[in-house]
């Protein structure tokens, strides 16, 4: 058998570059809803299986999860006998060279009285060594929910030892250290390779900082945790760290000794509004009492099945439940529950194979003209403005020519490519849904500011100072009428926008309006269907965009040399600078007044110094005179 696959093997090999042919027939779909598919399959049916198997690696941007033993077949039994067990591995392990990719058996389950089984198998695509996977997750929480403190757990791979050393890694500030409360956005990594195993490894010199380029170097793929802040007043930071490095996952924290409290349904709203996938981590189980871990439980499930959530709240405690939760993650009505403890290390290993497992949503789409959004501005000595974003969409290369702006007349501007870097290694290109920082010539850093986008030659630079959203009031404690404004996130972008018009006289909390928005500081390149969040105090709104009205910049009218007649009509033309030939009076009257004044101003002063010396003889003797 195995030397009839490796005929198959060599056969499909050549006929990869024409698999874009007619579709599949009948046949070969109804043969491949069976569970005995890949038992013994000719040659036209291996080839089906080599194009089923690649089209979903491509959906899943580089990997998937296969389960063999089902099928969708009337009257099947679930389930195949050990030797066709076999086979079927056989046959998947063939497709290997094909593939250019690695399989990992998943688990394997016993059915039918323990006589059938059921396998689940990763199968992840070789990747080059300057590219990776990538999947942003955000960290959210209230303020003391041990968000830094599970970051440095996870990525230096050592254990907390309760007093905060774990996070002390992780910190950007000074006042981040002394106080232990991130104000920041910070960004942390974790790789993984192609077998799922974690390849960071902290410097065991110094600080054992993280080299990221060798990790991303030995991984296939990369989880990069957005570190938010949890404390109220950085709520600005927080909104931004979500709209802006548009994380495909939110990872919510909720301490077991302290519960839902404070920020924490404050982010879990901002996280359903803006649509991204939650999934909860209790912490601190170690020193919470059983009750009082058993109350935050109840409420956290309780919460979480609420109207306005509606989500199925599922605490993993094994394998099996971490890969359910995984297959079925992306269905966004799902919510994991993982209890773990960064001192004891408890229920840690579950979480990692989670991470594991993770995909990105956010879509490449490489066909299409580059689209970058730029969240981060930095200027490094030696190298010029650097600015750091993700690639929403397209191919940047090395050395491209890309449109830079809207400044703030609304115009773009042309710049070019220096260098790019992905993770702190250097990659010649990126791809949509990845980020990366750019170094760019001949443009300096105060010219920059966030929400900016590069875009392709190919996308016309359109920016816009109006737009209409539907928009959706989450809480506000009176009334919003026109003219209101409040800070507007949508995308990178956080500026404060007024209320123009709104198909309603009055918003309150609650209620649905199509509203009109006027930025007030500078115009803004957006997209119909982006979301939004408006924002202002306590008052919360969501919406997304649904129509734009383009900016056209209007240059200033050129007066310089025309007469009065030659003047634009409804201009204020200036009688002092429209003609410069004849000097007018006043100006002469004024130069023979300032001169007079100057003489009689310099022949005091003469005066004055002459008489100097005199005056300094006449006190000496005034002052001998009283001596005597």
């Amino acid at each position: 058998m195995a030397d009839g696959i490796q005929v198959y093997v060599d056969k499909v090999v050549q006929k990869l570059p024409n698999e874009d042919e007619d579709q599949q027939s009948d046949a070969v779909r109804q043969y491949l809803s069976k569970k005995t598919a890949w038992i013994s399959p000719n040659e036209e049916q291996f080839d089906a299986l080599v194009k089923l198997l690649k089209q979903r690696l491509d959906e899943g941007h580089g990997e998937t999860i296969l389960e063999i033993g089902t099928g969708v077949a009337d009257g099947e039994c679930p389930g195949l006998l050990a030797d066709e067990m076999e086979a079927s591995v056989a046959t998947m392990k063939s497709m290997q060279a094909v593939l250019d990719s690695e399989i990992q058996l998943l688990r394997e389950k016993l059915v039918s009285n323990n006589t059938r089984y059921i396998n689940e198998y990763l199968i992840r695509r070789h990747i080059d060594q300057e590219d990776f996977m990538e999947v942003r997750v955000a960290v959210t929480g209230n303020v003391d929910a041990g968000k830094s403190t599970l970051l440095g757990v996870l990525t230096h791979g050592l254990l907390d030892d309760g007093r905060g050393i774990a996070r002390q890694k992780l910190f950007r500030h000074k006042h981040e250290i002394e106080t232990g409360r991130t104000s920041s956005v910070g960004n942390d990594i974790l790789g993984f390779d192609i077998h799922g195993t974690i390849v960071n490894r902290p410097d065991s010199h110094g600080n054992q900082a993280l080299d990221w380029t060798d990790i991303c170097q030995k991984a296939a793929k990369v989880v990069t945790f957005i570190d938010l802040a949890g404390h109220e007043k950085y709520l600005k930071t927080t909104v931004f760290g979500m709209t802006g490095h548009a994380p495909d996952y939110a990872m919510l924290m909720v301490g077991a000794n302290a519960g839902v409290i404070g920020m924490t349904k404050e982010h879990l709203g901002l996280a359903l509004a803006l649509g991204v996938p939650v999934f909860v981590i209790v912490t601190k189980i170690d020193m919470a009492p059983p009750n009082v871990l058993q109350e935050t439980m109840k409420l956290l499930q309780r919460i979480l099945r609420s109207s306005g959530v509606r989500k199925i709240p599922l605490l993993i405690q094994n394998n099996d439940d971490v890969i359910t939760c995984a297959t079925n993650f992306t269905s966004e009505r799902l919510c994991p529950i993982f209890q773990v403890s960064n001192v004891t290390g408890e229920n840690l290993d579950l979480l990692k194979k989670f991470l594991n497992l993770l995909t990105t949503r956010m879509e490449a789409c490489i066909d299409e003209p580059a689209e970058f959004q730029i969240d981060d501005l930095y200027a490094v000595p030696g190298v010029g403005t650097v600015v750091s974003g993700t690639t929403l969409k397209g191919i940047i290369k090395l050395g491209d020519n890309l449109q830079l702006g809207p400044d703030p007349l609304g115009q773009f501007r042309t710049v070019q490519i220096r260098s790019i870097h992905r993770k702190r290694m250097p990659v010649k290109e990126c791809k949509g849904g990845q980020t990366s920082s750019f170094a760019l010539r001949k443009i300096r850093k105060s010219e920059l500011r966030k929400g900016m986008v590069l875009l392709s030659p190919a996308i016309p630079p359109v920016a816009y100072w109006e737009f209409d959203a539907d928009l959706l009031i989450l809480h506000h404690p009176t009334t919003i009428s026109t003219k209101y404004q409040a800070m507007v996130h949508c995308g990178s972008i956080r500026q404060t926008a007024t209320i123009i018009t709104m198909s309603v006289e009055h918003l309150r909390t609650g209620d649905r309006a199509n509203v009109r928005f006027r930025f007030i500081k500078s115009p803004e390149y957006l997209r119909v269907g982006m979301k939004l969040v408006f924002r202002e105090g306590r008052t919360k709104a969501i919406g997304s965009i649904s129509k734009l009205y383009p900016h056209v910049p209007t240059p200033a009218p050129n007066t310089r040399g025309k007469t009065r007649s030659q003047a634009p009509a409804g201009s204020v033309v200036n009688p002092i600078t429209t003609d410069q030939s004849q000097p007018s009076k006043r100006t002469e009257v004024t130069d023979d007044t300032n001169r007079s004044a100057y003489k009689r101003t310099k022949q005091t002063t003469t005066t004055t110094t002459t008489a100097a010396p005199g005056d300094q003889n006449n006190n000496n003797n005034n002052m001998d005179q009283v001596t005597n």
